[in-house]
């Protein structure tokens, strides 16, 4: 067994390497700021002092630093991970960055023979913390079967979504929904401040009912987003919510026309809640 190493310790990497400090081969760390490698130093991870010299202890290498740049000056500078690679190692990515990025390091890493995943969480510093992060995992099936034990540590949920630049483009994806909603959220609290409700009251309502119906993601079930057939058991499902939706999403409208509030991302999914669904025209009249 190798030894692990993780690079960048902020606030989700830090507790996503405190949950492998325990490693039988020992972890390795590093970090720019010192002070980040101390309480892991404590708990009996070894300090390394550049991603080179994690490479050359470790077996696996996780990189969680703050953007594309950071990741290609940890993997390819004079003192990076490639350049003390070990035959055989994955390293994962767990950064947001864009997909052509995680291609691009996954080419320079070949001649090393070292293998890259591009492995972005979601859930947060508090999933983090938690253990309850979910990773989704682009690249080759092979270096994801070797790294699931790490991985696991890590996450609670973790999913393997096709090749090289796959899991950052499941991650971005994901995040859309979740700053759309984000946005829509604003739209709907201008809506309800200028109705007189209090927001806070609002908000614990929105909070209590999503964690019962799984909010956005509870229409998530279809493996494609083309039309619906009619005699397709989702059909009935969908149609109940398209007649629901348009119904509410009309009276919202509405009311936000009384009120002299804007509401264009009403207006919007009033437009394209049904097509979007795979309801068509013709299936629905």
């Amino acid at each position: 067994m190798s030894g692990l190493g993780f690079i960048g310790l902020g606030q989700i990497g830090r507790p996503m390497a405190a949950r492998l400090t325990d490693w039988p081969a020992g972890l390795w760390v590093h970090d720019v700021d010192p002070s980040a490698t101390e309480p892991l130093e404590q708990a009996g991870a070894k300090v390394a002092g550049t991603p080179r010299e994690v490479a050359e202890q470790s077996g696996h290498v996780s990189v969680m630093v703050r953007d594309d740049a950071q990741v290609r000056d940890v993997l390819t500078g004079a003192d990076g991970v490639l350049a003390g690679a070990r035959p055989g190692c994955v390293i994962a990515i767990h950064s947001t960055i864009h997909p052509d990025t995680a291609r691009e390091v996954a080419d320079l890493a070949a001649p090393h023979d070292a293998r890259v995943l591009d492995a972005p969480v979601s859930g947060g510093a508090v999933g983090a913390q938690q253990g309850r992060l979910a990773i989704l995992v682009g690249g080759d099936a092979d270096a994801y079967e070797d790294s699931r034990e790490v991985l696991e540590r890590m996450g609670e949920l973790v999913v393997h979504v096709g090749p090289i630049g796959a899991g950052t483009a499941a991650k971005l994806a994901r995040n859309l929904l979740h700053f759309v909603a984000f946005t829509a959220a604003t739209e709907a609290s201008r809506l309800a401040e200028a109705a007189g409700i209090d927001l806070v009251a609002l908000g614990k309502v929105v909070r209590h009912t999503d964690a019962i119906t799984g909010g956005p993601g509870a229409i998530m079930w279809r493996d494609t987003t083309s039309p619906v057939a009619a005699e397709d058991g989702w059909f009935a499902i969908l149609e109940h919510v398209r007649q629901l939706g348009e119904k509410d999403l009309a009276l919202a409208i509405e009311l936000g026309d009384r009120l002299d509030v804007d509401t264009p991302l009403a207006d919007l999914a009033l437009a394209r809640l049904a097509p979007g669904l795979g309801l068509t025209a013709s299936e629905t009249e």
